[in-house]
């Protein structure tokens, strides 16, 4: 084959790579985890029986899928026809109110849902009222239907209160077309206190009264910790669904059943390389099996291959998935990255972290609570810290040997 040859084949099978490296980019196969979607499937199946169920909760590492799990629930849910709301937790006070404004948004957009094509009848007129004062109170915003908004509902100001009165005015509606009001909430570590614990109440008394109405979070290990924070009996509420990496099958599936389609196959210890490599983990399996298969010469992705794209692949991530945390933090923050990447398996004593750092543990106590409020340290247990992401500490090690020679 001619050197022309091949750059016109390895065009070609640049355009057809199936591989779909990306925060929150659906995988060419959802592998590895049907009992999550097997899980929100019975959700669903409850609902249109009018039974209520527990809501479910993803946590995990960032780069293991849960935004692509939220998102196939939210397909799901769409398809089965709920009101379905999206919003995204955001740290910064301006966030914050742009959370409670996509909410708001959101909620109203969704309930134009329960008009469109039907007779509006006293349940769905006074849910909507109720949905304009909400919208008007927290979106500043009108609301397109020709209802007035109601007075005395969903218009306090106080957010527990005035969805707890929208969720309750919706149920006669909700409960009359057979549908459910879903609030799916991505970064959910990072709601603002007064919103996280508002959901958790109207939950909760959702669940009492039946009201049709769910939670579906993601977000990072420590969730589960942040909602029993912020109202003890969360841990009651939700199905809690930790999402780790992929066993190995599964992990060698995401990446030999797209390539077969095309007639592409893996040599065994090429896949095995890869697979090692990517240590299960979803976001890294796309990284390393898009860049196997720009790099193959033809329809077989070799050793070479493989190793050839862990290293473009690592470059990749060092250039884009790594960086914006890392830059992210302060000079002492990278320090005690730094000193984290001295054990292997990335979970620390944060004693030991101190002592590596020649300072008290409480010296070291305000960098720490500053990486976990930027979402790249969490505390698995007391006394231990451990990254967020995958592979980090691999980074670091990297980076501190860059910085050493800048």
């Amino acid at each position: 084959m001619s050197t022309t040859d091949r750059i016109r084949l390895g065009e070609m099978r640049a355009e057809l790579n199936p591989y779909a490296p990306g925060a929150g980019l659906r995988p060419p196969e959802l592998v590895g985890r049907q009992p999550e979607v097997d899980a929100f499937d019975l959700l669903v199946a409850r609902s249109r029986r009018g039974q209520t169920s527990r809501s479910l909760v993803l946590h995990g590492l960032r780069g293991v899928g849960k935004t692509v799990l939220l998102n196939q629930f939210r397909a799901q849910a769409d398809s089965a026809g709920w009101l379905v709301v999206d919003v995204e937790g955001q740290t910064s006070d301006s966030g914050q109110q742009t959370t409670r404004r996509r909410l708001a948004r959101e909620i109203a957009l969704a309930a134009r849902r329960l008009h469109r094509g039907r007779a509006l009848t006293s349940a769905v007129r006074d849910a909507l009222a109720t949905v304009k004062a909400f919208s008007v109170q927290f979106g500043g915003m009108g609301f397109s239907v020709d209802v007035e908004a109601s007075v005395g509902r969903a218009d306090t100001g106080v957010i527990e209160i005035d969805l707890e009165e929208l969720v309750e005015d919706l149920a006669p509606a909700l409960r009359e077309q057979q549908r459910v009001l879903a609030l799916f909430v991505d970064e959910l570590q990072d709601l603002e206190p007064a919103l996280l614990a508002a959901l958790i109440s109207v939950q909760h008394r959702a669940g009492q009264r039946e009201w049709p109405f769910v939670v579906v979070g993601a977000g990072l290990p420590s969730v589960p910790g942040a909602l029993t924070t912020a109202k003890s009996y969360a841990e009651r509420l939700f199905d809690y669904r930790e999402i780790g990496s992929l066993p190995s099958g599964a992990a060698a599936d995401a990446l030999v059943l797209p390539a077969q389609r095309s007639g592409v196959t893996f040599d065994p210890d090429a896949l095995d390389t890869i697979v090692d490599a990517a240590g299960g983990y979803p976001y890294f399996l796309q990284t390393y099996g898009s860049a196997a298969w720009d790099l193959a010469a033809d329809k077989r992705i070799t050793r070479a291959d493989a190793d050839g794209a862990i290293e473009r692949g690592n470059a990749e991530l060092d250039s884009g998935f790594f960086p914006g945390r890392w830059a992210s933090a302060t000079p002492a923050e990278r320090q005690y990255l730094v000193a984290m990447s001295d054990d292997p398996e990335g979970e620390s004593s944060t004693g030991e972290v101190a002592s590596r750092l020649g300072v008290p543990a409480k010296a070291t106590s305000q960098a720490r609570q500053a990486l976990i409020g930027k979402g790249i340290v969490f505390a698995p247990q007391r006394g231990r810290i451990a990254y967020t992401v995958p592979h980090m500490r691999a980074f670091v090690r990297r980076q501190a040997d860059l910085d050493l020679v800048d």
